[in-house]
């Protein structure tokens, strides 16, 4: 992994996808060249009440022309502040930043639940195997899922049954009776720990990414750890650091 950049980026295209859920492709060529899938950068507010920059995933990265795409949720004033950003207006990142998905499989399931959906796009891009992507959603009101069909299957689970299977992204996969030989997932702990268990009935590998509040975002503060079953190098306990060893993890790595 490069070393992490603090670059001020211009906004190129700015979309409403869905209530609340912003897309914003940002311009900076160094950052885009260093980012892979799993990853993620943290942004800073203009606003002196907002210290702390506020961590986002990377949905897709276009390396050509220098780009990166951040579909996020506004969750607070922070990325309030974020997604009232306008085409042209300059933001500052920080990036790349933590571990992404290592690249592997023959046949994959990827699982995205809500907000963990978006940077599950980059790796059905970069992963060049068979898939079937299985997106959770509150209800009907999706986002994203069109553009996921250029690269697989898409299932859908919904938690009202308005879209695709009623209940969990776990539900949807055994409805449909879908088998890999690895699944990649990224989403609130409840569905990793599903999917955790699943792939544990199966016997493969599951690559999870987790979901944590972050301070500094580079390993220093301890404010994102996750308990682990071997010891950190880092702290020597029993943990690990998201924001620096994740956010991607094997499953079997972590306690959840």
């Amino acid at each position: 992994m490069s070393k992490p950049v603090k670059k001020a980026t211009v906004v190129v295209s700015k979309q409403q996808l869905s209530e609340g859920i912003f897309s914003m492709w940002l311009e900076e060529k160094e950052i885009a060249d260093a980012a892979k899938a799993g990853q993620f950068v943290s942004v800073y507010c203009d606003s002196k009440e907002h210290l702390l920059p506020r961590p986002i995933s990377i949905c897709e990265v276009d390396k050509e022309v220098g780009r990166i795409r951040l579909v996020f949720r506004v969750a607070g004033e922070g990325t309030k502040e974020i997604s009232e950003k306008e085409v042209g207006d300059s933001v500052w990142i920080l990036g790349t930043l933590g571990n992404g998905y290592t690249l592997e499989g023959t046949k994959a399931i990827l699982v995205g639940g809500g907000i963990g959906i978006p940077p599950m796009l980059q790796l059905a891009k970069e992963l060049p195997c068979e898939k079937v992507i299985v997106l959770g959603y509150r209800n009907k009101d999706t986002f994203l899922d069109e553009e996921f069909k250029k690269y697989g299957k898409v299932v859908y689970a919904t938690d009202d049954g308005s879209l695709g299977t009623k209940g969990t992204v776990i539900d949807a996969i055994r409805e449909h009776n879908l088998t890999a030989d690895i699944v990649y997932a990224c989403g609130p702990k409840p569905m990793l720990k599903g999917i955790k268990t699943f792939a544990e009935e199966l016997g493969i590998p599951a690559q999870i990414s987790l979901e944590e509040r972050m301070a500094c975002g580079i390993g220093a503060c301890l404010g994102c750890v996750c308990k682990s079953k071997e010891k950190d190098h880092h702290s020597h306990v029993n943990n690990k650091r998201v924001c620096k060893d994740g956010p991607v993890f094997y499953a079997e790595e972590v306690e959840l």
